[in-house]
């Protein structure tokens, strides 16, 4: 979320959001409705993550599009379901023009469910959301030129993942996933949404 750099603007219904969140029509619902609010359970975290980590040097609107894709294609991001996927779900994942047919994304995504479908029940909520810094200590941006890419916590997010030997998870998707899934509240001071979101 990083072309405007403004702050908040306002809508077609006359209330200021987030500059991106009305650059495009699929973006509105998304903001309004979804990003930084509160994202639990180790399927949904994993099902972020993975997106995250596709949307690495793309546009996140790249991946919005074709969520649902991505979710047929990879079972609705069940842990344990991904994690028992053949070579032949790897070929037909590589052929799958719904997704992005990034090889080492996709090997990423696989291997990465190899590894935490291993983990305990709640594991990995408890894991990400243990990086959640304190609200209080964290003003609210005027402007997204405010907002930073990564951020203390997010690098050592990143490192804890990788330690447990997550791939495709540096400082800077840590980061986007903790915005996205309410581990901080990025919305400007003066968006709609930002009292809307209960970090």
């Amino acid at each position: 979320m990083s072309e405007p750099t403004g702050g908040a603007v306002p809508g077609p219904d006359g209330k200021p959001r987030c500059p991106w969140g009305l650059s495009t029509e699929d973006y509105v619902a998304y903001h309004d409705e979804e990003w930084g609010r509160p994202v639990h359970g180790d399927d949904a975290l994993f099902e972020r993550l993975s997106l995250e980590a596709f949307q690495s040097g793309l546009s996140w609107i790249t991946i919005l599009r074709r969520r649902e894709g991505f979710r047929a294609a990879f079972s609705g991001f069940k842990i344990a379901d991904v994690a028992a996927f053949t070579d032949a779900d790897r070929e037909r994942l590589l052929a799958d023009t719904g997704i992005i047919r990034n090889r080492a994304k996709i090997d990423a995504t696989l291997a990465n469910a190899r590894v935490l479908v291993d983990w305990s029940p709640g594991e990995l909520d408890k894991l990400i959301w243990s990086f959640a810094p304190d609200a209080a200590t964290r003003p609210a941006p005027k402007a997204l030129g405010d907002v930073a890419a990564i951020t203390d916590e997010s690098t050592a997010l990143s490192k804890e993942l990788k330690k447990r030997g997550l791939r495709f998870v540096g400082p800077t998707t840590a980061y986007a996933l903790m915005q996205a899934c309410g581990l901080v509240n990025d919305h400007l001071a003066d968006c709609v949404s930002r009292g809307r979101t209960k970090v």
